[in-house]
């Protein structure tokens, strides 16, 4: 719990144990208690709150009111919980984190093979959770789901059973992501994107406001339209995180080996091997291709032609 002497949340000293009592329910402060010879107050602890004793809450953690705090959990220093939120059984939530009201954090899986068992959710340091976010606990299979660090999910997303978020993602409103899926780092989501379960998002992709995604998407690219296709390397995203020209300009030759020379995805593979020099964005994403389970996403024809190189 986080706790500080009386003196220092109060500027009294030398209070009477009955006068000190009488003080806390006038001011309506919480959890007065006596600790090593001191009565110490949860001064960042809102008294219209639930914590239950097994929670472990870090130093200077401020919880609005009316918010529930199960037992098993633990939340980082200097994270602010914030009104009317809902933080269940196994939630590890990291240091400097924003929780906004209404969210629900690691309630168990929407999975009806789910059978009860013990399962976690973790979210990273500097994560925003926006107002009636809600984020399931894992299943069997993974035993927990993972929001890295620095990402942002937007009001109402919605992260269910088993999914690995990277570093540094942001989902927009509306954002609902089934089950097993994994998001690389840097992944940008628009607005009331649906995930299909077990799809895989590449990092350093965007994927544009209403996609509906069935299929794979690599990374490094844009994804949009309907049926959701490859829409171009994100060359403005990775410029803006001090990729080089050289290397973008490199991307964007292997995805037009990928979706520009009417190649099917293996002969494309097998060409990237045999003729471009292996490099770690190469490498990358010859792995992805290989590894997809639901196949990559496709090109969409476009009148204008294959956009440009990269100045």
């Amino acid at each position: 719990m986080i706790k500080a002497e009386l003196s220092e949340c109060l500027s009294f000293n030398n209070l009477w144990v009955k006068k000190v009592r009488f003080l806390a329910l006038t001011v309506n402060f919480a959890r007065l208690r006596k600790n090593g010879g001191f009565f110490v107050i949860n001064c960042m602890i809102h008294p219209h709150t639930y914590i239950h004793p097994n929670a472990r809450l870090a130093n200077n953690v401020k919880v609005d009111p009316f918010t529930v705090v199960h037992q098993d959990v633990e939340i980082g220093e200097g994270t602010w919980i914030g009104s009317n939120v809902t933080i269940m059984e196994g939630a590890r939530i990291g240091k400097n984190c924003s929780v906004f009201p209404g969210a629900v954090i690691a309630a168990i899986p929407q999975d009806l093979k789910f059978q009860g068992e013990y399962s976690q959710v973790f979210i990273g340091d500097n994560t925003t959770i926006r107002e009636f976010v809600t984020v399931n606990r894992g299943t069997r299979q993974k035993e927990k789901t993972v929001i890295g660090k620095n990402c942002m999910l937007m009001a109402y997303c919605h992260l269910a059973h088993d999914c690995i978020v990277g570093d540094n993602c942001i989902m927009s409103n509306n954002t609902q992501i089934a089950g097993h899926v994994t998001i690389g780092d840097w992944a940008i989501l628009g607005g009331m994107c649906a995930i299909h379960q077990f799809v895989n998002i590449g990092q350093h992709s965007m994927l544009s406001g209403g996609s509906l995604v069935g299929k794979d998407v690599p990374p490094y690219i844009k994804a949009a339209r309907n049926p959701l296709s490859y829409a171009g390397v994100n060359s403005i995203g990775m410029k803006r995180r001090g990729f080089t020209v050289e290397k973008i300009n490199h991307i964007l030759e292997i995805y037009r080996v990928i979706y520009g020379k009417n190649l099917n995805i293996s002969q494309a593979v097998e060409f990237l091997e045999e003729e471009f020099a292996a490099t770690d964005e190469r490498d990358e994403i010859v792995q992805f291709i290989r590894n997809s389970q639901r196949g990559i996403i496709k090109r969409f024809t476009k009148q204008n032609g294959d956009e440009g190189i990269v100045d």
